[in-house]
């Protein structure tokens, strides 16, 4: 699903087509899951008639700043979520499959934004599309203080913590270090490759316990959070300018033959890439640099049903298991998603929130 880099190339497409534009009119498409709290002619009549004055970012949710009076839309991709330009292609995640095309309008469109700028009269048109319908549309009157982003950890861009705090939040916890990477009430915006690119960095084992983590695994992994993060923005998400020695260009052959050139180690030879699985997603790791220190078992916990998350449903804060989120659900089978009504928001632990700034910008 797309993660903190893609969502902030998206902010930034937003940003070089509509910004100082007016929505003169928007076209929506019902879908009483999707538009979240709202339905989609609210959605369009709210917005309707005002200009767009900024876009911003937190974790894996972003919102338009509109004048005049009224709430503003906060959106979140899921895993399938994604914009497009008219006249240009859709902004893919990881890459565009070779189906991808300009037609106009897209197929799974969910709302298209007709914008005019007043002074050139130039229009543009700008489509959310969503084909597994796990995004989020929704309206808020204060998003930065509203959940869902109000329940949200820490962004590694935006309100990363002092390695102190870091280190405070994580050791405490006794669950594998994958799976808290992966709780969005801890670190919004780290999905599952930006979480194993940051632990291939660190040189730690994805199924490490964290109250087992050493002092420097610690200070590795708050150093790497900020710079995996920091790189992938740096080149608007593209992952052809990714350095080469990044696991994501390697990560994604599982089971798969390649010419592609493989992964060196720092010695040089050839790094062996293996998959586990951990918090509910496929991880991968290099056998050699990240190895499993020897730990002691978990704490036994009474077996419980798994929950899908929901905006007034929150979860255990000591819980060794990180709530659902929309990437999780890939690894769900099929029935149970029939059976649930599935929210892609995240429940929060609430002494994590006193270390997000007030401010996001």
């Amino acid at each position: 699903m797309p993660e903190l880099p893609e969502v902030e190339r998206a902010v930034k497409q937003i940003k070089r087509i509509g910004l100082n534009k007016i929505i003169e009119s928007v076209e929506t498409t019902e879908d009483n899951i999707v538009f979240s709290d709202t339905t989609h002619q609210d959605f369009a009549s709210e917005i309707t008639g005002r200009n767009i004055i900024g876009v911003k970012r937190y974790g894996k949710s972003f919102y338009l700043e509109l004048d005049g009076q009224g709430k503003l839309p906060v959106l979140h991709f899921g895993m399938t979520g994604m914009l497009q330009v008219k006249g240009e292609k859709a902004m893919y995640y990881k890459e565009a499959p070779k189906s991808a095309t300009t037609d106009w309008p897209p197929r799974f469109m969910k709302f298209i934004l007709h914008l005019r700028d007043e002074s050139t009269r130039e229009t543009a048109e700008i489509a959310f599309m969503d084909a597994r319908r796990l995004g989020r549309i929704r309206l808020r009157d204060s998003p930065a203080t509203e959940a869902p982003i109000s329940e949200l950890g820490f962004d590694p861009i935006l309100s990363m913590p002092t390695l102190e705090i870091f280190e405070s939040l994580m050791v405490k916890r006794s669950c594998p270090i994958k799976a808290l990477l992966l709780d969005q009430s801890f670190s919004a915006g780290v999905g599952n490759w930006v979480a194993d690119e940051i632990l291939y960095h660190s040189r730690v084992h994805p199924e490490q316990r964290c109250n087992t983590l050493t002092t420097t695994q610690v200070g590795e992994l708050h150093r790497c959070t900020k710079f995996v993060c920091e790189t992938a923005v740096s080149v608007d998400a593209d992952d052809t300018k990714f350095p080469e020695d990044w696991l994501f260009k390697h990560r994604w052959g599982k089971g798969k033959k390649t010419k592609a050139e493989p992964l060196r180690l720092p010695s040089g030879q050839p790094a062996t890439i293996q998959w586990v699985t951990v918090g509910g997603r496929t991880s991968a790791y290099v056998v050699e640099l990240q190895q499993l220190a020897n730990q002691a078992p978990a704490p036994s916990v009474k077996k419980r049903s798994t929950r899908l998350s929901s905006p007034d449903v929150h979860g255990d804060s000591e819980s060794d298991l990180p709530v659902l989120t929309d990437s999780d659900l890939e690894v769900l089978p099929s029935s149970s998603r029939k059976r649930k009504k599935i929210d892609g928001t995240r429940t929060s632990h609430s002494k994590s929130q006193r270390f997000r700034k007030q401010n996001t910008n």
